[in-house]
């Protein structure tokens, strides 16, 4: 059963990544992106890796997608038509993915992969500490630079895309 689920969440996120590179409307490619990345989150899952399911959910498929729908709101292109590349340039793209692929699936085939047994184990409880510790160790104090940064960035985005406005006053004064 977990197979058959595997292929299903393989072939939605495969489909909605094309969908989302090829699709000429902006805001839909964001939304399929928002379905990959759910995809993900759903072998996540599948592999009981629960806390990283939970984080793939609200920091890339909530945050990132959210950020992403603002921006294109924002900049009022929410119909805006993405040009297609030329053909050749289609073609070239499809031939470098198909060598990608199979080097991929070369180098995958041509080495043993065991399984390493791992007596430790990480709770949630862990790995929260960790990040809320501002002791050696901690990462409380590059989440904080990390938010000052995504503040500034997205200050200095509102600011590009409302751009400047042009007004002249002419003093009349004669």
């Amino acid at each position: 059963m977990e197979k058959i689920i595997f292929y299903i969440l393989a072939f939605i996120i495969i489909a909605f990544a094309i969908a989302s590179v090829s699709s000429k409307k902006m805001l839909r490619s964001v939304i399929y992106l928002l379905f990959v990345l759910i995809g993900i989150s759903g072998i996540y899952f599948l592999i009981d890796y629960n806390f990283l399911a939970a984080i793939q959910l609200t920091v890339y498929a909530g945050g990132i997608i959210v950020l992403i729908i603002f921006s294109v709101m924002l900049v009022h292109h929410v119909e805006m038509e993405l040009e297609l590349a030329k053909v050749s340039k289609r073609i070239i793209v499809g031939i470098a993915s198909l060598l990608g692929l199979a080097l991929f699936l070369v180098t995958i085939y041509s080495h043993e992969f065991n399984v390493v047994e791992n007596s430790i184990t990480t709770t949630t409880e862990d790995i929260g500490l960790g990040l809320l510790n501002y002791e050696a160790g901690g990462f409380i104090l590059p989440f904080e630079v990390i938010s000052l940064l995504l503040l500034a960035s997205m200050i200095g985005a509102i600011i590009i895309a409302k751009g400047t406005k042009l007004t002249s006053k002419k003093n009349d004064t004669v």
